[in-house]
């Protein structure tokens, strides 16, 4: 009875211990950096860089799909120094086709991405908030992942 349960730990062991799945051992394919960019007195770009490791994307924020492709979100924090105009644009190498076990076209990006918010601010200010996305290759897809990010904006007109 001993040696059936060193042998049930043992090949526990070797499997790569209970528990843990493939998407553990995958080292972060995503490098985030962060922008800020004057585009004239008081109007800014808030720039969001990412670049992915090769044979990695990250879906669209119109993946299309069958709806269950987690697309990036940024929440910015409320202040009343800042105005948001528009919404967060995405810019990078896109590539719309049919996948395996997906119905519909999907849109996702890979390479170097920028993801652009133009604000325009009252003065010098702080934006602050949260992105959340999801990194596949074409075996999995890692699990949804939420960074806090920070723009300090200085030298505004008011």
């Amino acid at each position: 009875m001993r040696n059936a349960f060193v042998i049930v730990i043992v090949a526990l062991y070797l499997m790569g211990m209970p528990g843990k799945t493939a998407a553990q051992d995958v080292t972060d394919p995503a490098k985030w950096s962060y922008e800020v960019k004057k585009k004239s007195g008081r109007v800014y770009e808030l720039i969001f860089h990412l670049e992915l490791k090769e044979k990695w994307h990250i879906w669209s924020t119109k993946p299309g799909g069958d709806g269950f492709e987690i697309a990036p979100t940024f929440t910015f924090e409320p202040n009343a120094m800042v105005r948001y105009m528009d919404s967060v644009t995405e810019n990078g190498k896109k590539t719309v086709t049919k996948m395996e076990g997906i119905e519909g076209e999907v849109t996702y990006l890979s390479g170097k991405i920028d993801y652009v918010q133009e604000v325009m601010v009252k003065g010098d200010t702080k934006v602050t908030g949260t992105h959340q996305f999801q990194i596949c290759n074409d075996r999995m897809c890692l699990p949804p992942k939420d960074l806090h990010f920070e723009f300090l904006i200085k030298g505004a007109e008011k």
